[in-house]
Protein backbone atom coordinates (compact mmCIF):
# COMPACT_ATOMS: atom_id res chain seq x y z
CA UNK A 1 0.00 0.00 0.00
CA UNK A 2 1.25 3.42 -0.53
CA UNK A 3 1.73 6.02 1.65
CA UNK A 4 2.00 9.23 -0.54
CA UNK A 5 -1.33 10.38 1.21
CA UNK A 6 0.50 10.38 4.66
CA UNK A 7 3.38 11.97 3.28
CA UNK A 8 0.71 14.56 1.32
CA UNK A 9 -0.47 15.28 4.85
CA UNK A 10 3.07 15.52 6.45
CA UNK A 11 4.62 17.70 4.19
CA UNK A 12 1.96 20.41 3.80
CA UNK A 13 1.53 20.16 7.90
CA UNK A 14 5.58 20.92 7.85
CA UNK A 15 4.74 24.31 5.15
CA UNK A 16 2.02 25.29 7.16
CA UNK A 17 4.29 25.61 10.10
CA UNK A 18 6.66 26.92 8.87
CA UNK A 19 4.44 29.46 7.05
CA UNK A 20 3.14 30.60 10.59
CA UNK A 21 6.62 30.76 12.12
CA UNK A 22 7.11 33.09 9.22
CA UNK A 23 4.23 34.91 9.38
CA UNK A 24 4.46 35.71 13.03
CA UNK A 25 8.14 36.63 12.59
CA UNK A 26 7.28 39.28 10.02
CA UNK A 27 4.55 41.18 12.42
CA UNK A 28 6.47 40.77 15.51
CA UNK A 29 9.45 42.64 13.30
CA UNK A 30 7.07 45.06 11.66
CA UNK A 31 5.41 45.62 14.93
CA UNK A 32 8.41 46.30 17.31
CA UNK A 33 10.97 46.20 14.92
CA UNK A 34 14.13 42.95 14.08
CA UNK A 35 16.14 43.67 16.92
CA UNK A 36 13.36 44.61 19.63
CA UNK A 37 11.97 41.00 18.80
CA UNK A 38 13.61 37.27 20.43
CA UNK A 39 13.67 34.17 18.92
CA UNK A 40 11.06 32.98 21.85
CA UNK A 41 8.71 35.87 21.18
CA UNK A 42 8.30 35.03 17.49
CA UNK A 43 7.94 31.02 18.58
CA UNK A 44 5.59 32.19 21.30
CA UNK A 45 3.59 34.03 18.48
CA UNK A 46 4.08 30.92 16.17
CA UNK A 47 2.46 28.64 18.79
CA UNK A 48 5.83 26.22 18.78
CA UNK A 49 8.84 25.24 20.30
CA UNK A 50 12.02 27.35 19.67
CA UNK A 51 13.41 23.52 18.51
CA UNK A 52 10.63 23.52 16.19
CA UNK A 53 11.31 26.86 14.79
CA UNK A 54 14.78 26.22 14.08
CA UNK A 55 14.51 23.15 12.64
CA UNK A 56 12.70 25.36 9.93
CA UNK A 57 14.59 28.40 9.96
CA UNK A 58 18.55 27.96 10.37
CA UNK A 59 18.79 32.03 12.03
CA UNK A 60 16.57 35.27 12.79
CA UNK A 61 17.82 36.62 9.71
CA UNK A 62 15.96 33.71 7.46
CA UNK A 63 12.70 34.11 8.62
CA UNK A 64 12.41 37.52 7.22
CA UNK A 65 13.65 36.04 3.76
CA UNK A 66 11.84 32.69 4.59
CA UNK A 67 11.18 32.53 0.46
CA UNK A 68 14.60 32.35 -0.60
CA UNK A 69 14.93 28.93 -1.54
CA UNK A 70 11.37 29.10 -3.60
CA UNK A 71 12.61 32.34 -5.39
CA UNK A 72 16.10 30.76 -6.34
CA UNK A 73 14.39 27.91 -7.71
CA UNK A 74 12.03 29.60 -9.62
CA UNK A 75 14.46 31.45 -11.02
CA UNK A 76 16.36 28.79 -12.11
CA UNK A 77 13.12 26.81 -13.80
CA UNK A 78 11.91 30.22 -15.39
CA UNK A 79 15.07 29.55 -17.91
CA UNK A 80 15.20 25.06 -17.60
CA UNK A 81 11.07 25.09 -18.71
CA UNK A 82 10.93 27.81 -20.87
CA UNK A 83 9.00 27.16 -23.40
CA UNK A 84 10.50 26.07 -26.89
CA UNK A 85 11.17 28.88 -29.27
CA UNK A 86 11.63 31.54 -26.09
CA UNK A 87 14.33 33.16 -25.47
CA UNK A 88 16.16 33.43 -22.06
CA UNK A 89 15.90 36.91 -21.31
CA UNK A 90 12.03 36.85 -22.22
CA UNK A 91 11.65 33.79 -19.92
CA UNK A 92 13.15 36.23 -17.48
CA UNK A 93 10.83 38.72 -18.46
CA UNK A 94 7.50 36.52 -18.19
CA UNK A 95 8.65 35.83 -14.90
CA UNK A 96 9.37 39.18 -13.11
CA UNK A 97 6.08 40.31 -14.59
CA UNK A 98 4.14 37.27 -13.38
CA UNK A 99 6.15 36.79 -10.13
CA UNK A 100 7.94 39.94 -8.99
CA UNK A 101 5.06 42.73 -10.33
CA UNK A 102 2.54 41.58 -7.81
CA UNK A 103 4.41 41.43 -4.72
CA UNK A 104 5.83 45.12 -5.83
CA UNK A 105 2.06 46.53 -6.26
CA UNK A 106 1.24 44.90 -2.43
CA UNK A 107 1.19 47.74 -0.31
CA UNK A 108 3.05 45.93 2.44
CA UNK A 109 6.04 45.41 0.21
CA UNK A 110 7.24 49.10 1.63
CA UNK A 111 6.90 47.91 4.74
CA UNK A 112 9.22 45.36 4.22
CA UNK A 113 11.95 47.04 2.43
CA UNK A 114 11.96 49.85 4.83
CA UNK A 115 12.64 47.22 7.62
CA UNK A 116 15.12 45.51 5.58
CA UNK A 117 16.96 49.13 5.05
CA UNK A 118 16.76 50.17 8.43
CA UNK A 119 18.47 46.62 9.85
CA UNK A 120 22.04 45.82 9.23
CA UNK A 121 22.22 42.04 10.01
CA UNK A 122 18.89 42.38 7.27
CA UNK A 123 20.81 44.35 4.64
CA UNK A 124 23.85 42.16 5.42
CA UNK A 125 21.58 38.85 4.87
CA UNK A 126 20.00 39.97 1.70
CA UNK A 127 23.08 41.08 0.16
CA UNK A 128 24.89 37.28 0.64
CA UNK A 129 21.36 36.01 -0.77
CA UNK A 130 21.57 38.47 -3.75
CA UNK A 131 24.96 37.15 -4.36
CA UNK A 132 23.96 33.46 -4.37
CA UNK A 133 20.89 34.25 -6.22
CA UNK A 134 23.07 35.57 -8.67
CA UNK A 135 25.70 33.19 -8.90
CA UNK A 136 22.94 30.08 -9.56
CA UNK A 137 21.31 32.20 -11.90
CA UNK A 138 24.07 33.02 -14.32
CA UNK A 139 25.26 29.42 -14.13
CA UNK A 140 22.07 27.94 -15.27
CA UNK A 141 21.71 30.67 -17.81
CA UNK A 142 25.66 29.43 -19.36
CA UNK A 143 24.24 26.32 -19.19
CA UNK A 144 21.35 26.78 -21.12
CA UNK A 145 23.37 28.41 -23.93
CA UNK A 146 26.21 25.77 -23.96
CA UNK A 147 28.49 28.64 -22.35
CA UNK A 148 31.39 28.22 -19.49
CA UNK A 149 29.98 28.24 -16.06
CA UNK A 150 31.70 31.68 -15.15
CA UNK A 151 30.55 33.40 -18.56
CA UNK A 152 30.94 37.50 -18.21
CA UNK A 153 27.76 37.50 -20.31
CA UNK A 154 25.67 35.62 -18.45
CA UNK A 155 26.63 36.56 -15.38
CA UNK A 156 26.01 40.09 -16.02
CA UNK A 157 22.15 39.40 -16.81
CA UNK A 158 21.78 37.25 -14.20
CA UNK A 159 23.03 40.24 -11.44
CA UNK A 160 21.05 42.71 -14.09
CA UNK A 161 18.00 41.16 -13.44
CA UNK A 162 17.93 40.61 -9.96
CA UNK A 163 18.70 44.39 -9.71
CA UNK A 164 14.80 44.94 -11.25
CA UNK A 165 13.20 45.07 -7.79
CA UNK A 166 15.77 47.88 -6.74
CA UNK A 167 15.68 49.59 -10.37
CA UNK A 168 11.37 49.70 -10.12
CA UNK A 169 11.33 50.37 -6.21
CA UNK A 170 9.04 53.42 -5.78
CA UNK A 171 8.08 53.46 -9.27
CA UNK A 172 4.15 54.16 -10.24
CA UNK A 173 4.17 51.91 -12.57
CA UNK A 174 6.04 48.70 -11.52
CA UNK A 175 4.52 46.85 -15.01
CA UNK A 176 6.78 49.42 -17.06
CA UNK A 177 9.70 49.60 -15.10
CA UNK A 178 9.92 45.89 -15.82
CA UNK A 179 9.29 46.08 -19.27
CA UNK A 180 11.46 49.10 -19.78
CA UNK A 181 14.82 47.01 -18.35
CA UNK A 182 13.75 44.05 -20.14
CA UNK A 183 13.48 46.47 -23.64
CA UNK A 184 16.99 47.56 -22.99
CA UNK A 185 18.10 44.58 -22.21
CA UNK A 186 16.75 42.96 -25.35
CA UNK A 187 17.13 45.75 -27.69
CA UNK A 188 20.67 47.76 -25.89
CA UNK A 189 21.62 51.34 -25.21
CA UNK A 190 21.89 51.95 -28.96
CA UNK A 191 18.42 52.18 -29.38
CA UNK A 192 17.93 54.83 -26.54
CA UNK A 193 20.13 56.89 -28.27
CA UNK A 194 18.46 56.32 -31.65
CA UNK A 195 14.99 57.21 -29.88
CA UNK A 196 16.81 60.85 -29.52
CA UNK A 197 18.43 60.91 -32.40
CA UNK A 198 22.03 60.10 -32.08
CA UNK A 199 23.65 57.26 -32.59
CA UNK A 200 26.58 56.25 -29.92
CA UNK A 201 25.91 58.46 -27.20
CA UNK A 202 28.58 60.93 -27.59
CA UNK A 203 29.02 64.10 -27.02
CA UNK A 204 30.01 67.11 -29.82
CA UNK A 205 31.82 69.87 -27.71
Amino acid sequence: MSDSPTVGRRERKKAATRQAIADAALELFLEHDFDRVSVRDIADRADVSTTTLFAHFPSKEALVFDREADVEAELISAIRERPTGQSVVEALRARALNSWVPIASDPRMSQFTALVDRTPALREYAERMWRRHAGALGAVIAEELGREKDDLACSALARFVLELPTLAKGREDPRAAVETVFDLLIHGWRAQDDSEGGVTGSRDD
